[in-house]
């Protein structure tokens, strides 16, 4: 006998959204927004509201709702109140359910439709005007926290692959220009696995576009012969979710550095792959699987055809602070912890051994929120290399109460 589906509307369930606290004269609040760009939208809630939003998870009746709130406050919360919430989160497209539903597949059906896969962040974390944009990456380089002048010591060796950060271009271009100078100087192919996080989560554990990117310097084609291959043997499952490359920037933003380093001197394809998981998510057989099945094909179909590779994974280390869910804010001290922890984590990177990087994160329970893991994990597990080299390390501070994104470039010859 099959349990009948709850009431949307009487046991609510809050979609996978991103908050940050905010603070205004002497009063907190927390803003949510959806990473996915289904919504537009943001709220701001005070900190009593968005305590209940745990609760906010298919299983809680909005009585049970109003009870939690009872229970930590001492006080009702009126049933108009959290009915106004609920609307309110409704109609934000917030919630799971019919609207939100309705307006996913009428975005998904939109970009299956469109050409291509438009640049959107253009002009808010990158130069939006071509020249200007040349003349913004040429300035990370010559920048004094950017690489040395004089030329690498990789020069004209063949380079498999680098980690390049993802963070806001502007602040972290330097760091992305010390990867990036490897690739400019060392010999490529003309073949380019970006491999990015998702960070709206994935069902599948990956997802593949055939849509060609735009950027300000023109459009980056895929590589239609790899993609073809891929879903030949088997890989159909991992376009499913291709809905989730329209608003992700994780790939977006290594694109630029490769028309202009190396676009302007032979022609480039990508393959553009997002990722999402954890290495607590192995625990689950099937995503192992599938993480399996996915790196099998991607090896067979990029051997078969023929083509040299060279390997991005566009990834984020350690989240620290408030934003990211520690109940204070990050000290000189947690940093410093914080920056010894990530070093001695990436000498598994270095090392190319995949499966000790996932052993090292899960150890720490994950305490640091290494978001960079999936695409990291898979290039690790794709790239055919001698070694690995960290070639910078930094962090951006992403808010008011100082919390923290730490990142890296990472080469691998």
């Amino acid at each position: 006998m099959t349990t009948p589906a709850k009431d949307p509307r009487q046991f609510p369930l809050l979609r996978n959204l991103q908050f940050s606290p905010l603070k205004q004269d002497d009063e907190q609040y927390v803003v949510l927004w959806d990473p996915s760009g289904l919504s537009r939208d943001k709220l701001i809630v005070p900190l009593n509201y968005f305590y209940i939003l745990q609760f906010f998870d298919g299983e809680h009746s909005l009585e049970q709702i109003g009870a939690e709130y009872l229970r930590k406050f001492g006080e009702f919360l009126m049933p108009d109140r959290l009915d106004t919430l609920v609307r309110d989160l409704d109609e934000k497209l917030f919630l799971d359910g019919e609207r939100a539903a309705a307006a996913k597949q009428q975005a998904v059906d939109a970009y299956r439709a469109a050409p291509v896969r438009p640049a959107v962040y253009a002009g808010k974390a990158y130069a939006a005007e071509p020249a200007q944009l040349r003349r913004e990456i040429e300035g990370f380089f010559t920048s004094k926290e950017g690489p040395e002048i004089k030329p690498s010591v990789n020069q004209g060796k063949r380079l498999k692959g680098i980690v390049a950060p993802h963070y806001d271009v502007r602040q972290a271009g330097p760091v992305y220009a010390w990867a990036y100078k490897e690739v400019q100087e060392a010999e490529t192919g003309d073949l380019f696995v970006v491999v990015g996080t998702c960070h709206t989560g994935l069902g599948h554990g990956f997802a593949l576009t055939d849509k060609d990117f735009q950027t300000p310097l023109g459009t980056v084609p895929v590589d239609r012969d790899v993609l073809e291959r891929i879903r030949k043997k088997g890989g159909d499952l991992f376009f499913e979710e291709d809905l989730s490359h329209k608003n992700e920037h994780t790939i977006e933003f290594q694109l630029p550095f490769l028309q202009h380093l190396v676009g302007r001197k032979k022609p480039i394809s990508i393959v553009p792959v997002l990722a999402a998981f954890s290495p607590d998510d192995f625990s689950d057989r099937e995503l192992k699987d599938r993480v399996d099945l996915f790196t099998t094909i991607m090896r067979e179909a990029i051997a078969e055809s023929g083509k040299e590779p060279c390997f991005v994974a566009s990834a984020e280390l350690a989240h620290i602070g408030m934003r990211y869910g520690d109940n204070k804010p990050p000290t000189d001290f947690s940093f410093h912890k914080c920056m010894q922890a990530d070093l001695e984590m990436l000498k598994h990177v270095e090392e190319l051994d995949p499966d000790a990087f996932a052993t090292f994160i899960r150890r720490e329970g994950n305490a640091r929120r290494i978001s960079g893991f999936a695409p990291i994990y898979t290039v690790l597990r794709l790239i055919q290399a001698d070694k690995g080299e960290v070639l910078r390390y930094d962090r951006g501070v992403t808010d008011q109460f100082n919390s923290t994104v730490t990142y890296a470039s990472i080469v691998f010859f």
